[in-house]
Parts: C-alpha cells; sequence; structure tokens
C-alpha cells in the first residue's frame, strides 16, 4: 500500500489586478502535469454559499458598506470554505491551492481599512478553526498598475466585482505596505513574488519559491 504524502495548503495574495488569480490557474496546471491534482478554491466564495457572499461584498452596487460588516462576511464565507473545503481536502491528503485567505484580511480590512488587526485574528481564531497556510505567495505591483489592471478587466463581460477597484489610490497602497509588513513578520511563510513581469516569469518565481517546500513534504518532480 503506497503511503499518503502530507497535505499542503498554499495560498495566493496580493492587491487587485497583481494577476494571482492568473498564477494559480497556471500553478494548478503545473501540478496536474505531474500526475499532482490539486484542489483549487477561492475566497470570498469556494462553496454554493461562500459564492453568495462574493455576489453581496464584490459588486460596486455595495459602495458604503461598513468595514466591519465587510470583515464579518469575509470570514463568514471562510468558515465555510474552511469546513467544506479546505479542510477535508487536507485531511484527505491533498495539495489545497486558495485563491486569498486571511493574510487578505489583514491587508485590506486591517492595514487597508483600519480594523483592528488583533480582532481580525481572533475571527480567524474562530472561523478558521487555527488553520495556517504552509506557504503563502504574494504577487507585489505597483498600485497604480494593479488598479489600472483591476478596471481594465471589470469592464470585460463577466460578473461585476469592481467595488474595490474604486477606491482611491491611498487605500490600495494601504493595502501593498499591509502585505509588505505581514511579509516582513513571517519571511518564512509569506514569499515575495515581482509582479512587474510577464506572466511567464512570475509563474517560473512560484514554481521556484513552492518547489522545496513540496520536495519536503514528499511531492517531489515539481519544475
Amino acid at each position: 500500500m503506497r503511503k499518503k504524502r502530507p497535505s499542503l495548503f498554499i495560498t495566493f495574495e496580493g492587491i487587485d489586478g497583481c494577476g494571482k488569480s492568473t498564477q494559480v490557474k497556471l500553478f494548478a496546471r503545473t501540478l496536474e502535469r505531474q500526475g499532482i491534482r490539486p484542489v483549487v478554491t477561492r475566497e470570498p466564495g469556494g462553496t454554493k454559499l461562500g459564492e453568495g457572499v462574493r455576489r453581496l461584498v464584490l459588486p460596486r452596487a455595495s459602495t458604503g458598506m461598513d468595514p466591519r460588516m465587510e470583515v464579518l462576511l469575509y470570514f463568514a464565507a471562510r468558515a465555510q470554505n474552511v469546513a467544506e473545503v479546505i479542510l477535508p481536502a487536507l485531511k484527505r491528503g491533498r495539495i489545497v491551492l486558495c485563491d486569498r485567505f486571511t493574510d487578505a484580511s489583514l491587508a485590506y480590512q486591517g492595514y487597508g481599512r483600519g480594523i483592528e488587526l488583533g480582532f481580525i485574528r481572533e475571527l480567524h481564531r474562530v472561523a478558521c478553526q487555527g488553520l495556517k497556510p504552509d506557504l503563502t505567495l504574494v504577487v507585489d505591483i505597483d498600485p497604480r498598475t494593479s488598479v489600472r489592471r483591476a478596471r481594465k478587466r471589470n469592464r470585460g463581460e463577466g460578473p461585476d466585482e469592481g467595488r474595490f477597484e474604486q477606491e482611491k489610490t491611498g487605500f490600495h497602497r494601504r493595502v501593498r505596505q499591509g502585505y509588505l509588513e505581514l511579509i516582513r513578520a513571517e519571511p518564512r511563510r509569506l514569499k515575495l513574488i515581482p509582479g512587474e513581469q510577464s506572466i511567464g516569469a512570475i509563474h517560473q518565481a512560484i514554481v521556484a519559491r513552492s518547489r522545496p517546500l513540496l520536495v519536503r513534504r514528499g511531492w517531489k518532480g515539481v519544475k
């Protein structure tokens, strides 16, 4: 009987428009080519209930939402995603890739909105059952580039998810600074990926950053 390899929880972060969602898909395909089938999820979302929260918090029609309501809705969706998708997959020994997790709340609602970081961490403790990513990849770009890309994306077809792009540049600068502070606080878990380069170069940087952990956990051959 083949021994089950340890599970792995990898999250992708960065300000809106940094390209992290594209990178999640590319990394998942890279793993699949190596015979590894990751579980891919996102936040807010990942579950039927969580996707309902996504349709509430991201549209421009929800502008004016109180920051406390915002952070509580994000953690409500996150709690469901953890309970329904992430923890069951990890218990089965799977690799889970998640587009945003609690670091996003610390950056956006904490550094960006001014919600107390200790309060956000307590929400995480309760809603996420103490779960913490093994690796967090932060795609870093200038906020002006970020907003320009995000607005271009949201002019296309698909659901309206442009509420955060309406924020002033100062808000996005605070969020970016928040991510940089989180990286400085936990450099072993959070890894900065320069985002002002080609999609392929960003992908290769992500693979290079994640490979040592994958090998340590017994997931060899990823390249």
